[in-house]
């Protein structure tokens, strides 16, 4: 069984930056991706956007709109873990983000944008942006 548990969410002002991480622990895990999801209040887990994702291996990175150029995802291939900085927050980044691992086979390019895409998730971390 594989797990995610990821840490680093809290409140902010807007302006302000986090950084998220996301540990994976459990089996050995023949990872191909992460990806980082955000659950927006009020709405329901099929509803979940896409923040961004990065390759186990070779580290490419993918990212949604809204966070391009705010946002950077990065790995340490040797502790299994995944970050998240979150930089220039705005209030609409508020939400629960949310981890997920794809395991193999790999695919390229905007295939892991999609939530169908990831077999295990993480329960979440809460991030708020204040005005």
């Amino acid at each position: 069984q594989v797990q995610l548990v990821e840490s680093g969410g809290g409140l902010v002002q807007a302006g302000g930056s986090l950084r998220l991480s996301c540990a994976v622990s459990g089996q050995t895990f023949s990872g191909c991706a992460m990806g980082w999801f955000r659950q927006a209040p009020g709405k329901e887990r099929e509803e979940r956007d896409f923040v961004g994702s990065i390759r186990w291996n070779g580290g490419s990175t993918f990212y949604g709109d809204s966070v391009k150029g705010r946002f950077t995802i990065s790995r340490d291939n040797a502790k299994n873990t995944v970050f998240l900085q979150m930089n220039s927050l705005k209030p609409e980044d508020t939400g629960v983000y949310y981890c997920a691992a794809a395991v193999r086979p790999c695919y390229s390019g905007t295939y892991y944008s999609r939530l169908g895409r990831y077999d295990y998730w993480g329960q979440g971390t809460q991030v708020t942006v204040s005005p």
